[in-house]
């Protein structure tokens, strides 16, 4: 991946936004990025319980990380708890969402509607994290025209077209590895400034585009490495 350019922040960090006059913005870590979802995810099921505030320790233990990680990662948003108190859930939870971006709806097209397609495209998770499916789109003559959640998939051709009408900033990648280069090129070539890619093979797009890969059969090998590690048969 080509990540060349000029920009003053780490690749894949974020930039907390203040109020005018507070200074300049915080940059928050891409380790420590990586690791927000985590905590959303484990305040969101404390809200879900009805908490009102929680520990780091609780925290931790729900995200799976060592708490003085995250108080070390929470840090950075400007977030230390009180101490005998420890952290408001509601106000926590906001806090991370500003940072990740999650206060305004991101629209997403999903290129490729085969199986995995499908599945993306009925995924209800999307829509309750603030990510609004507006498009989909197959090369496949038999695919187009057909109706999936609700969305009739369009041609690709008209990908450019459909980014630009709908506002479309991330784009989902889940065709063949053969294909996936030429479709993050369109992809960008419409303005798409984020890329989720199914397809198991590198992306390369220009630096002021960020790629994210999901590689299942990647992650099964490495599983089975451990695996075969426990066996006693690995030798170094």
């Amino acid at each position: 991946m080509d990540t060349h350019g000029t920009t003053p922040r780490a690749r894949g960090a974020a930039t907390e936004p203040t109020a005018p006059g507070a200074g300049r913005a915080r940059t928050v870590p891409p380790a420590t990025v990586a690791r927000l979802p985590g905590y959303l995810r484990a305040l969101h099921a404390l809200a879900a319980e009805g908490a009102v505030l929680t520990s780091s320790d609780e925290l931790a233990a729900r995200a799976g990380v060592g708490s003085a990680q995250l108080r070390k990662d929470l840090s950075f948003l400007g977030s230390y708890g009180r101490r005998g108190v420890g952290y408001d859930v509601a106000h926590l939870s906001e806090q991370v969402e500003v940072v990740l971006g999650l206060t305004t709806q991101r629209r997403v097209v999903i290129v490729g509607v085969g199986n995995l397609g499908h599945a993306l495209a009925n995924y209800s998770g999307f829509a309750e994290r603030g990510f609004a499916v507006v498009g989909l789109v197959d090369a496949d003559p038999a695919v187009v025209g057909t109706t999936v959640a609700g969305l009739v998939v369009q041609p690709f051709d008209d990908l450019h077209a459909l980014v630009r009408a709908n506002g479309v900033s991330i784009g989902v990648i889940a065709t063949p590895a053969a294909g996936a280069q030429a479709v993050c090129d369109a992809l960008v070539e419409a303005g798409v400034v984020g890329i989720l890619t199914f397809a198991p093979r590198a992306l390369h797009v220009p630096a002021h585009v960020d790629v994210r890969a999901v590689d299942v059969a990647s992650e099964l090998q490495i599983l089975a490495f451990h695996d075969h590690r426990r066996t006693g048969t690995w030798e170094a």
